[in-house]
C-alpha cells in the first residue's frame, strides 16, 4: 500500500483535465503536501510559472522544498483570495489553469494534534489553518444547541443532528469538551442507529470541520474567482471529495456553462444566450480507477469535474 500522506487524488486525470501549456501560467489552490504541484512543474518549461495556496502552515514549511525552483511560489492564504493575491503581490490578473484539491488531506488526517480524525486522540481544534480564528472545541463551548444541530445536519448530512446536538450539550455542562476522541464517543453514544460500513462520528466531524473552517463559503468564492482568472480556453481542473462539495462544483459548473436564462414568453435570441456562456464542461466526472482504489482507498469517494473558459 501506497503510503496515504504522499499520494495524489486523481493525478494523472486532474493533470490532463488541466491541458498544461509549458509556458504557461497555473494555480495550485490547494498545494497540501505538493504532490499536484510537483507533477505540473515537471510539465512546464523554463518560462512556465505556478502559484499555489494553502491556509495550513505546515503546507507552507512543506513547500521549501521547491524553494530552488523560480517557477514556484506559495502563499499562506485561502484560495477563496487568490485573485487579488496574485494581483497585488505579482501584477498577474490571468491564468491558463487553476487545480482544485479539495477537503482534508491525509496528513492532517493522520496527525491527532490537528483535530480532524475520530479515530486519533488529539486536541479537538479542526483549524486548516492554525494561526487564526476558533477551534472546534472553541465554538462547542459556547454554541447554541440548535446550531449546532443544524451544522451538523446541513454540512455533515447527519439525520440524527439533533441528538447528536443535544448530547453535547449535556455534556458540556459537567465536562468541558477537549479531545477527538470524547467527542466521537458522545456522538457514537447519541446515535440510535449506526451504519455498519461507517464510523459513527463520520458525518458529525465533517460538518463541524466544514463549519469551523467555512469550507462551502470559500469554495464558493475561490470558484468564482477562479474562473475570472481564467484566460480563454483556460482550465479548471476540481476533485471533490463529498456530495456537498461536489454538488457546489456541478451547479456551478453547469450555470456558468449554461447562459442567459430569461422569463417564460420574453424572446431572446441564441446570440444573447450564448454570449452569457462563461464556461464549456469538458468531458464526463471522472473516479478513481480500481488500480488507483488498491493503492489508496481515500480515493473511494473522489469526483473530478473539469471546465474550460470560452
Amino acid at each position: 500500500m501506497m503510503d496515504p500522506a504522499h499520494y495524489s487524488v486523481l493525478l494523472k486525470e486532474s493533470l490532463a483535465g488541466l491541458a498544461i501549456k509549458p509556458d504557461g501560467i497555473y494555480v495550485d489552490a490547494t498545494f497540501g503536501r505538493g504532490g499536484h504541484s510537483s507533477a505540473i512543474l515537471a510539465e512546464l518549461g523554463p518560462q512556465g510559472r505556478l502559484f499555489a495556496f494553502d491556509r495550513d502552515p505546515q503546507a507552507i514549511v512543506a513547500a521549501e522544498k521547491f524553494a530552488g525552483d523560480t517557477r514556484f511560489r506559495i502563499f499562506h492564504a485561502a484560495f477563496a483570495d487568490m485573485q487579488s493575491c496574485l494581483a497585488e503581490a505579482l501584477d498577474i490578473h490571468h491564468v491558463d489553469g487553476v487545480l482544485m484539491d479539495l477537503g482534508v488531506s491525509s496528513p492532517q488526517l493522520d496527525q491527532a494534534e490537528r483535530g480532524f480524525s475520530f479515530l486519533r486522540d488529539g486536541p479537538l481544534d479542526m483549524r486548516m489553518d492554525t494561526t487564526k480564528g476558533q477551534s472546534a472545541a472553541q465554538w462547542l463551548t459556547y454554541a447554541d444547541e440548535q446550531d449546532i444541530a443544524q451544522v451538523i445536519k446541513e454540512f455533515g448530512e447527519e439525520k440524527f443532528g439533533k441528538r447528536i446536538a443535544h448530547a453535547i450539550a449535556n455534556t458540556r455542562k459537567e465536562t468541558p469538551l477537549t479531545s477527538t476522541l470524547q467527542l466521537a464517543q458522545i456522538i457514537s453514544d447519541a446515535m440510535p442507529v449506526k451504519d455498519k460500513h461507517k464510523h459513527p462520528a463520520t458525518r458529525a466531524f465533517q460538518g463541524i470541520r466544514i463549519y469551523i473552517n467555512s469550507e462551502l463559503d470559500q469554495l464558493r468564492d475561490g470558484l468564482k474567482a477562479a474562473t475570472a482568472m481564467l484566460k480563454p480556453a483556460g482550465r479548471l481542473s476540481i476533485i471533490s471529495f463529498h456530495s456537498l462539495e461536489d454538488r457546489l462544483v456541478k451547479r456551478f459548473m453547469k450555470d456558468q456553462a449554461k447562459g442567459k436564462s430569461a422569463p417564460r414568453n420574453m424572446p431572446i435570441t441564441q446570440a444573447e444566450i450564448d454570449a452569457d456562456k462563461v464556461l464549456k464542461i469538458v468531458g464526463k466526472a471522472h473516479k478513481a480507477s480500481e488500480s488507483e482504489l488498491q493503492e489508496n482507498i481515500r480515493s473511494r469517494s473522489a469526483v473530478l469535474r473539469v471546465a474550460e473558459k470560452l
